[in-house]
């Protein structure tokens, strides 16, 4: 976790303690709970120093503004995805390319049927069509998904081209991401989306393998 809050303080000039870290870990943490129930309006410095127990100074030392916060939010979750990635590739690596592209796509399914990871990037969805700040970060989120996406299903089949590879990527983000329009309905079954998960996974093995 040390790396992953580094790289979400990439906006502070000086290092960070380790008690620092901890710190920062508490903030993002209420940001991104915030964030997720009560959106970007919902989303101010104060509320969250409040959530944490700490002075609104000290929010700011590690974070200047609600944007950089905000960005910083996203990066952290980013990286967690990456992190869980490394680690499917990592544990298996003898194991067929197809089935680690399949671990993958049920990681990411997991992660975005969480309550408060779907809502804050529902959030950020919604706010990226008035708001350019929201517009840059859904760039840098969907960019980071296409690559990792990319770089599992790169030649899984010779026939196919990197550049046809990486327009598949897209494909494959764009089906994923778009079960969160409809994955919190009320009157969403679970074995519905049982079934939704698995022609999902059926549709990106199709998209990795057949030319």
């Amino acid at each position: 976790m040390p790396n992953t809050l580094q790289t979400s303080l990439k906006n502070k000039a000086s290092s960070t303690t380790e008690k620092g870290l901890g710190r920062v870990s508490e903030i993002l943490d209420a940001a991104r709970h915030i964030l997720a129930s009560e959106g970007y309006a919902g989303l101010s410095m104060r509320k969250v120093a409040s959530e944490v127990g700490i002075s609104l100074s000290n929010v700011q030392h590690y974070f200047q503004s609600k944007d950089v916060l905000m960005e910083a939010v996203l990066l952290m979750t980013m990286n967690q995805f990456q992190e869980k990635l490394d680690n499917i590739t990592s544990k298996m690596e003898q194991q067929p390319r197809v089935d680690q592209l399949n671990s993958a796509i049920s990681m990411f399914l997991e992660e975005l049927s969480n309550p408060v990871t779907y809502g804050m990037f529902f959030e950020i969805w919604a706010l990226a069509a008035r708001n350019d700040f929201a517009s840059k970060l859904m760039d840098k989120m969907i960019a980071r998904e296409r690559k990792a996406i990319f770089k599992l299903i790169q030649g899984l089949n010779p026939a196919i081209s990197d550049e046809e590879y990486k327009l598949r990527a897209t494909l494959i983000v764009a089906q994923v991401e778009g079960l969160m329009l409809f994955r919190y309905h009320r009157q969403t079954q679970k074995a519905e989306m049982l079934e939704v998960h698995a022609a999902l996974k059926k549709s990106v093995i199709s998209l990795a393998s057949i030319a």
